[in-house]
């Protein structure tokens, strides 16, 4: 073992005293050292994540900063951010949202100077831990003067970027396209598996009497567990659904058939279609995005059939609820409600109703006919223009 080889085991063991999710998820991984990068990246083995490290760019940290880099880049996977945000348009933009978030949750004396943070931009006065989506929507506000100053450096391979107004920041190198090629199929089979390891060193983590940070704990309930519903689904598909309905036959073995002696009966039901919708622009956080899907799930569950409709300006995917399958979020532009009830409309003899997920931030829409309910996130205010009935999510 070399003197590279045995400093990064040094500083893996430490991380394992002090972060130990961190430290055991280091040690599952495949480390390898490249020039490729100027400083550190993570990259796809197969189904697999590897963390690759400039050898001079590790060389020139401190022991501190050695492990506030290795952190950084396994937050990345912890916090989904290879597999969960291939839909935002500007690549740039959203590796600093990434930065920013991740960031947060290191120690500050293990981050290098200029480490972005949301104090790094004051005039955008960006809040504290509030997700990638958040800080994407935010930058996006930046002055063209800013942006552009920021990709001339990366475009001249500078790392280290004074912007105009004095301000230091420090910017990370990521090339995801790797795993941005990948279809769509091959990718949700990257975060299953990626979903495996972090539960599985979560439990290892536990079962040692170990402490798991905050941020990972809130993962690991996200992917285990559904919140119980915070609204009365069953009581309001009971009281407010149209008449519309698919009827389907079940053998049943407890009537049995008038007709056909010894056979068993046959027990009718009726199923309503619901039209689910969700607002995917950009105002709509991804907390208020996960707090959607909980709802729905518990939806699916009346025993309904569901069809799931995404849109922003436009509608950008309309298919089946499958309950258990990781949705791709398509859209983050604006706000139109028009396209969904325009497509509502047309098919308002075949649909019971249309439950609308909305942080409510846009115009009403006109000509809105039929059995419409409204439902905004917890963080969301009643919008009184939209037609129909409206509720909002309990916190």
């Amino acid at each position: 073992m070399n003197l590279r080889d045995e400093s990064l085991a040094k500083i893996t063991k430490d991380l394992m005293f002090t972060e130990p999710f961190y430290g055991l998820l280091l040690v599952a991984m495949n480390k390898t050292w490249t020039t490729q990068l100027e400083t550190a990246g993570v990259t796809v083995t197969g189904i697999n994540f590897s963390l690759a490290i400039n050898p001079d760019y590790w060389d020139s940290l401190n022991d501190a900063q050695k492990k506030g880099l290795l952190k950084h880049e396994l937050m990345h996977i912890a916090f989904f951010h290879l597999t969960d945000f291939s839909h935002l348009a500007d690549r740039m933009i959203a590796n600093w949202a990434m930065d920013i978030e991740i960031n947060q949750y290191i120690d500050p004396t293990w981050l290098p100077k200029g480490g972005l943070l949301p104090s790094t931009f004051p005039h955008l006065n960006l809040k504290e831990k509030e997700g990638t989506l958040y800080y994407y929507e935010k930058l996006k506000e930046l002055q063209d003067e800013v942006i552009q100053t920021i990709k001339d450096a990366i475009a001249n391979g500078e790392l280290d970027v004074t912007l105009p107004d004095d301000t230091n920041v420090k910017l990370t190198e990521h090339d995801w396209s790797d795993i941005e090629n990948l279809d769509e199929g091959t990718q949700k089979v990257i975060r299953e598996q990626s979903s495996a390891i972090i539960q599985d060193v979560a439990e290892q983590v536990e079962k040692s009497r170990g402490t798991l940070p905050g941020e990972i704990k809130q993962i690991i309930e996200a992917l285990k567990n559904i919140p119980p519903p915070k609204f009365d689904w069953r009581g309001y598909m009971r009281r407010f659904v149209g008449k519309s309905v698919k009827i389907y036959t079940k053998k049943s073995r407890r009537k049995l058939s008038k007709r056909y002696e010894d056979n068993p009966g046959l027990k009718i039901k009726q199923r309503k279609h619901i039209l689910v919708a969700i607002d995917t622009s950009g105002s709509v956080s991804k907390s208020e995005l996960v707090e959607f899907l909980q709802e729905i799930h518990h939806i699916h569950k009346t025993g309904n059939d569901v069809t799931i409709i995404q849109c922003d300006t436009a509608i950008s995917h309309v298919g089946k609820y499958k309950p258990g399958e990781d949705y791709k979020i398509h859209g983050r532009g604006g706000t139109s409600f028009q396209p969904v009830i325009d497509y509502y409309n047309e098919r308002i003899n075949k649909i019971s109703c249309l439950i609308y997920f909305t942080d409510g931030e846009a115009p009403a829409p006109i000509d809105a006919r039929g059995n419409i309910l409204w439902v905004l996130s917890s963080s969301s205010e009643i919008n009184e223009s939209l037609p129909g009935f409206q509720i909002k999510l309990d916190l």
